[in-house]
């Protein structure tokens, strides 16, 4: 069969085909890129990516954008002397959360700092730091962004020591996650970065 064979219907019928099916396999693929970004990074910090960016193409753009940026990034784990260096100036910190909660709580970002710059990531302004974290620390994010929200409502005036005492929480926890992470699944990360 030719093409010249083919009624005007007939092809209307295959163009309307190839443009139906064009548009699933389109659909399919961003369906497949949202459920992988929402993954990696969690219905927060997705979430979060939407209202910031106002739709999910932006969105979505943003968040490969950031993986790409911590991808490019020489992340190593800590070795067990860091650790143990990091593990006991965090106690110290929680120990001096007793008698000075604020200035416990502005050490403990400065310690977070100091455990991200001995990590490999680059620590310059709170934001960008937030974001390089969300590619592998996803579920600890928002309480990173939480505890420094509290330490700056602190600064002026409007935090309580109830709140200082979550900001600490929420610091010990993205703490863990970077101190207390295995080598080997650091090594693993790295490995599938360079494959």
């Amino acid at each position: 069969m030719n093409l010249s064979d083919l009624t005007t219907g007939q092809i209307v019928a295959i163009v309307a085909a190839v443009v139906i099916l064009g548009g699933l396999i389109i659909y399919l693929l961003q369906r497949q890129r949202t459920m992988r970004l929402r993954s990696r990074f969690g219905e927060a910090e997705y979430e979060r990516a939407m209202a910031e960016r106002g739709d999910r193409r932006h969105a979505e753009a943003q968040l490969e954008e950031r993986t790409k940026r911590v991808e490019s990034f020489r992340l190593r784990p800590l070795t067990p002397e860091d650790r143990a260096r990091f593990v006991s100036l965090w106690e110290q910190v929680q120990a001096r959360f007793v008698d000075a909660p604020a200035g416990a709580v502005m050490e403990a970002d400065r310690l977070l700092g100091d455990v991200m710059a001995a990590r490999g990531y680059p620590v310059g302004d709170f934001e960008q730091r937030a974001a390089d974290i969300s590619v592998d620390h996803p579920e600890v994010t928002q309480n990173y962004r939480t505890a420094h929200t509290i330490a700056l409502s602190h600064a002026s005036g409007q935090a309580s020591t109830e709140d200082l005492r979550r900001a600490m929480i929420h610091y010990r926890a993205l703490f863990e996650d970077l101190v207390r992470e295995p080598a080997v699944v650091t090594e693993q990360k790295a490995w599938r970065k360079a494959g």
